[in-house]
């Protein structure tokens, strides 16, 4: 089943909701770069979130992702757009720790709490605009949670989930994220924290076989929803040689001179993909010119 995204409406449009089911997409960046369970939980929590934020953009729009809360893992980089294509990656993919004291992956461990999660949306404007909150707990969900509720000023409920299998590879992989909009009333907002109280880890859901919109009904009752869109989601990278070209163009042509005279070539790498990219002395003698 391919990756895909539902969004909805509940409660007589009190409520917005997102679902998501992101197995194969969290799959390939565990391919593309070898992250272990720890890391591979982090990173691929945070490509879900910011596909359900980027199902809020439009046309041409963009959501840049960092998280950097000083642990081992280093920095998570997240770019996803409004057509449900996401690309991320962790400085350092081999980590993983002992599981916390719930027996889980210790994502919050891996990501540390001394730092921010900052968002900054490109809307196609020449300024960006861009939300910074502390971290709460370096769990994710719980981040993405307070930033919504701080920086977008949304009251909001995300939950993310990834399952890795024994040999590092993805069993399930998605989340949700309900937001209470304007004219929300107390009865629906308790009826809500109530289920949320008795539903199972987003991750395990997926991993029984079910489907998005399944998992709405069980967030917020079959009779109070109303799906509004669906939208496949994947792992894309839109890097190029003709960007990687481009860029060693703006090097300068001194910078270009010193490259052919001391390598002969010119080898560049794409950190959200891992692609390479090998120029020699032909091709970087044409950059030149």
């Amino acid at each position: 089943m391919k990756d895909y995204l539902i969004k909805a409406l509940a409660y007589d449009g009190q409520v917005r909701a997102y679902v998501a089911a992101t197995t194969n997409t969290v799959g390939e960046a565990q391919r593309l770069h070898g992250t272990w369970p720890t890391a591979s939980a982090a990173l691929g929590r945070t490509m879900t979130a910011g596909l359900m934020l980027g199902a809020m953009l439009k046309d041409e729009e963009k959501i840049t992702i960092k998280i950097d809360g000083q642990g081992p893992i280093g920095v998570i980089m997240v770019d996803v757009n409004a057509q449900g294509e996401v690309r991320g990656y962790v400085t350092n993919p081999q980590t993983h720790l002992a599981l916390n004291k719930l027996g889980k992956l210790d994502v919050g461990g891996a990501v540390g709490t001394d730092g921010t999660l900052r968002v900054v949306k490109d809307i196609g404007m020449r300024d960006y605009f861009t939300g910074q909150v502390p971290l709460v707990s370096g769990e994710i969900a719980e981040d993405f949670t307070y930033y919504l509720a701080t920086s977008e000023q949304i009251p909001s409920s995300v939950g993310l989930g990834v399952l890795v299998n024994t040999d590092n590879s993805i069993q399930a992989a998605g989340g949700f994220m309900i937001q209470m909009l304007p004219g929300a009333t107390e009865q629906t907002i308790n009826a809500i924290e109530e289920r949320l109280k008795t539903i199972a880890p987003v991750s395990s859901m997926i991993q029984e076989g079910l489907k998005p919109e399944e998992i709405l009904e069980k967030l917020l009752d079959s009779n109070n929803v109303q799906v509004l869109d669906k939208m496949e989601v994947c792992f894309k990278c839109p890097c190029s040689k003709e960007r990687i070209a481009s860029a060693l163009v703006s090097l300068g042509p001194e910078e270009i001179n010193k490259i052919i005279e001391e390598d002969g070539q010119a080898e560049a790498v794409c950190h959200f993909c891992n692609n390479k990219y090998l120029f020699d002395r032909q091709e970087l003698q044409q950059l030149l010119n």
